[in-house]
């Protein structure tokens, strides 16, 4: 096999409104917390719920439909594959953050015309 898979797909809500920047070359790039949520029982049965926060970053068409239909609590679809990147913190720390770079997303929150 010469290649691997790297893909992600989440069901989720977003986190809060949509943050969208123009890049030097006048694209745009668009950031999104996406919390899914696992429920499951304990050893004595009680049902507790879990959340995991994921970034998510789209870029140029993709950004700007983001940024002109999403908000905060909206239910999405997300497709795309993580990425990994490294960065020093004020301390001079090499720390790492895993984004996932959309690829594709669909809107699942019906809307109120």
């Amino acid at each position: 096999m010469k290649q691997g898979i790297n893909k992600v797909t989440l069901v989720g809500y977003v986190g809060d409104n949509p943050r969208v920047n123009e890049t030097k070359g006048n694209g745009l790039v668009a950031n999104i917390s996406l919390a899914t949520n696992e429920t499951y029982k304990d050893k004595d049965g009680k049902e507790l719920q879990k959340t995991e926060w994921h970034r998510i970053v789209a870029w140029d068409k993709r950004a700007e439909i983001l940024r002109d239909y999403v908000k905060k609590g909206d239910a999405l679809y997300v497709e795309g594959k993580l990425k990994t990147l490294s960065y020093e913190d004020k301390e001079g720390v090499k720390r790492y953050s895993t984004e996932i770079f959309c690829d594709n997303f669909l809107f699942l929150s019906p809307k109120n015309n």
